[in-house]
């Protein structure tokens, strides 16, 4: 049995999204239905709009849900019908990644989070007939209601505010995952971010749990910036009105960071990142650069500095276990992410990609009951 929703669809490349009546087919024995009550907007769906990364359009974009279980499939075993959930990325949960626990590696990522179909080929929005791509990241949560494969779901506890936990199954995750899963920093060293959007802002917060003693964000926005001091950032740097390589000597008194993560996939700022890191330094570039995309790093002078560089996908995190942590940080206050949220309508939705785009606001969030 089918059932009409309200959804915003991008139909064409780079244009803006339209809201449509669609309808949503029957739940399969692997799927859980739900509720949405909001989504985050991520920089993922915007490259996906504008046919960066591969998804057929026209699409149901949206990858940071969060919402109320209304119905679960035959073979659904960890989600009940009432719970509350966040939705993450899809997984296969049967390659060689999944089972040794490195989710974010699947090696079927493409296919399961940005095909746009099920396994078995169907897609499970429609619009007069007209098939609308689905199940992207598993969920397509730029909707009322979506029909989820279960490895997307994650449970979390009911006495938090569902309309703030939908970034962090995404962007949030990323961040703070890169510092919590991938860099593991010891307390007392040093830690610069490039780019303090939402993924950067994360990954401060996590500095900040992990014990660094010296956090410093660039960017190239002063109300990023100050909003960085106050979640965690010891140090604050607007790379358009100063040299970042001589500020960060300053700071760490010649001998460059211990760890470096670069949220923005541009080449200069990622070659910038490596240049600032001290003897054994390890830069983390989770920025979601263009296929193609390369980075002129000097292997010479450096050479000596034995310093690593790492890509690293969702935090290299397992969401089941992360995103509960990430809700009990929050919790005790350690987390604060809801900083750095605005509400949009799901008729504003186009608004919160341009506001994103401008710098204006860090994490847009659509409320959708």
């Amino acid at each position: 049995m089918t059932t009409t929703i309200k959804a915003a669809v991008a139909r064409n490349t780079g244009a803006a999204l339209t809201v449509e009546t669609l309808e949503l087919d029957a739940l399969k024995d692997n799927e859980v239905r739900v509720e949405m009550v909001a989504t985050g907007i991520c920089h993922t769906d915007a490259i996906v709009r504008d046919g960066i990364y591969p998804t057929p359009l026209p699409a149901v974009l949206g990858h940071e849900g969060a919402g109320v279980v209304t119905s679960v499939g035959k073979t659904v075993r960890n989600v009940c019908v009432g719970d509350h959930v966040v939705l993450s990325a899809a997984y296969c949960g049967a390659c060689k990644q999944c089972r040794a626990g490195r989710m974010a590696y699947c090696e079927n990522l493409f296919a399961e989070d940005f095909g746009g179909r099920r396994r078995d080929g169907s897609t499970s929005l429609s619009c007069c007939g007209e098939s609308i791509s689905s199940h992207f990241f598993g969920q397509s949560s730029f909707a009322t209601y979506a029909n989820v494969v279960e490895e997307s779901v994650v449970v979390i506890d009911k006495d938090v505010p569902l309309e703030l936990m939908g970034p962090l199954g995404c962007g949030l995750q990323t961040g703070a995952g890169a510092v919590l899963n991938e860099i593991k920093p010891e307390a007392g060293s040093s830690l610069v971010v490039f780019g303090v959007g939402a993924v950067g802002s994360a990954a401060i917060m996590a500095a900040k749990v992990a014990g660094c003693t010296t956090v410093i964000a660039v960017d190239i926005h002063d109300s990023r910036l100050e909003l960085a001091l106050e979640i965690g950032a010891t140090h604050t740097i607007n790379s358009i009105s100063c040299d970042v390589g001589e500020e960060i000597k300053k700071i760490t008194d010649g001998e460059g960071v211990q760890y470096a993560v670069d949220t923005t996939a541009i080449p200069a700022v990622t070659k910038k990142a490596a240049e600032t890191l001290g003897i054994r330094g390890v830069l983390v570039l989770v920025g979601a650069a263009a296929p193609g995309t390369e980075v002129p790093f000097e292997v010479g002078a450096s050479l000596v500095k034995g310093w690593t560089f790492k890509t690293v996908v969702q935090g290299s995190s397992i969401p089941q276990e992360f995103i509960p942590r990430l809700v009990s940080l929050w919790k005790q206050g350690r987390f604060p992410f809801e900083k750095l949220i605005k509400f949009y309508s799901l008729d504003d939705i186009n608004q919160g990609f341009e506001d994103s785009k401008k710098g204006s606001v860090i994490k847009p969030v659509v409320k959708l009951r």
